[in-house]
């Protein structure tokens, strides 16, 4: 142990308070991206008073780790009194002036937490984070002033991306906005304005799938410098715009595969497992075949696609069919109907909300740079006196 680490469990007590008489009603499951959110499981004929209550200021945590990403779900409760699963387990700080509950979880953040963890869970078909390991995490514990002003930082950095985050989400909402009053709302398909005309997707764009190179040859992956995305990339993406894919691959394997080349500033759709989830690259990239990319051209901005797609979600969604996982095929979705404007409403619409995606890329990217000094933030927890 470093000399300026302690123990984690002389600073915490388990709690294992159940849900007699009914006391709370809300049942929580907790992610892997570490806060608290709606439970999947099916409560009918359940007896929800054998499940354990977590209070405002306690910790809350999956004792499972398999199949979890790699990451263990934990989190502090800082909403309503809630109720999780009797597996789990439930902790508080002895003494919040002596041991910041923030400042805890802030440590449980750290990726270096999230490994040390997966190293000490145990099994045979299924490894469990017991409560005698949680307390023998090690950790620093400075003076509870230094805890606060550490806290105070990251929370700083944290509200600043919350805000840029409801920004970007009114902003999008307003560009959809606009697409709906203008090519939606009101829109009569048998008697389009004079130059417009309905189309099948597939006729007006190009649209192009994804492949993946053999993860079992070094040289396709090593020190590639090519974009590529998966699913997960999108999914864990929380804005239109998306500017680094957690793996790259190299020419070699690009070329030795199905993945296919495309510019910046293209739409690429999920089109398997969950379906319909948008993002536009930034940069030249490739996708997994999880993908159906669409190739905008000047009558069709990548932007008039973006909205239009979002009007489509739930039709996109009812194509796609399969037995392990849904799937819209190529064909199927080439075959939805777009309405085409004339080139001059398209060049009027472009310069209309040009401007609203660019903000929407710009508090993005400063995102990006705020979560990069928050990870730098937690690293240096390491180090603290």
């Amino acid at each position: 142990m470093k000399s300026n680490y302690k123990r984690l469990g002389a600073y915490i007590e388990p709690i294992n308070q159940l849900n007699d008489g009914m006391e709370v009603k809300e049942l929580l499951g907790i992610s892997n991206q570490k806060f608290f959110q709606n439970s999947h499981t099916n409560t009918i004929g359940i007896d929800l008073s054998t499940y354990r209550i977590v209070r405002t200021g306690q910790f809350a945590y999956n004792r499972a780790t398999t199949r979890n990403g790699e990451k263990i779900s934990i989190a502090l409760r800082q909403g309503d009194d809630c109720i999780v699963s009797p597996s789990y387990r439930i902790f508080r700080s002895k003494d919040e002036r002596v041991l910041n509950s923030e400042y805890l979880m802030m440590w449980f953040r750290r990726p270096e937490f999230d490994r040390y963890a997966r190293f000490k869970s145990h099994g045979s078909a299924h490894e469990f984070f017991e409560w005698d390991q949680m307390t023998d995490v090690e950790l620093p514990i400075p003076h509870p002033d230094k805890q606060r002003e550490i806290v105070q930082e990251y929370n700083a950095i944290q509200n600043r991306i919350s805000l840029n985050q409801q920004l970007i989400q009114k902003l999008e909402e307003t560009a959809q906005a606009i697409y709906r009053e203008w090519f939606v709302e009101g829109i009569d398909l048998e008697n389009l304005p004079e130059g417009w005309r309905v189309s099948k997707i597939g006729d007006e764009v190009e649209t192009i799938g994804g492949g993946t190179p053999s993860t079992e040859i070094e040289e396709y992956w090593i020190d590639g410098n090519i974009s590529w995305y998966s699913p997960t990339d999108i999914t864990n993406n929380s804005s239109v715009f998306i500017f680094h894919s957690a793996n790259k691959i190299t020419k070699l394997g690009l070329n030795k595969s199905s993945a296919k080349l495309f510019p910046a500033n293209c739409l690429m759709m999920t089109s398997r497992a969950t379906v319909g989830k948008l993002a536009i690259n930034t940069e030249e990239a490739t996708t997994n075949q999880g993908f159906i990319t669409l190739i905008p051209t000047s009558e069709l901005n990548v932007y008039y696609l973006y909205c239009w797609i979002n009007t489509q979600i739930e039709e996109i969604i009812n194509l796609a069919s399969g037995s392990t996982f849904l799937e819209i095929s190529k064909s199927d979705f080439r075959n939805l109907d777009i309405i085409i404007p004339n080139g001059e409403i398209a060049k009027i619409f472009k310069k209309t909300v040009e401007p609203i995606f660019d903000l929407i890329k710009t508090k993005t990217e400063e995102n990006q740079k705020l979560t990069e000094l928050k990870e730098l933030l937690l690293s240096k927890l390491a180090t603290v006196e």
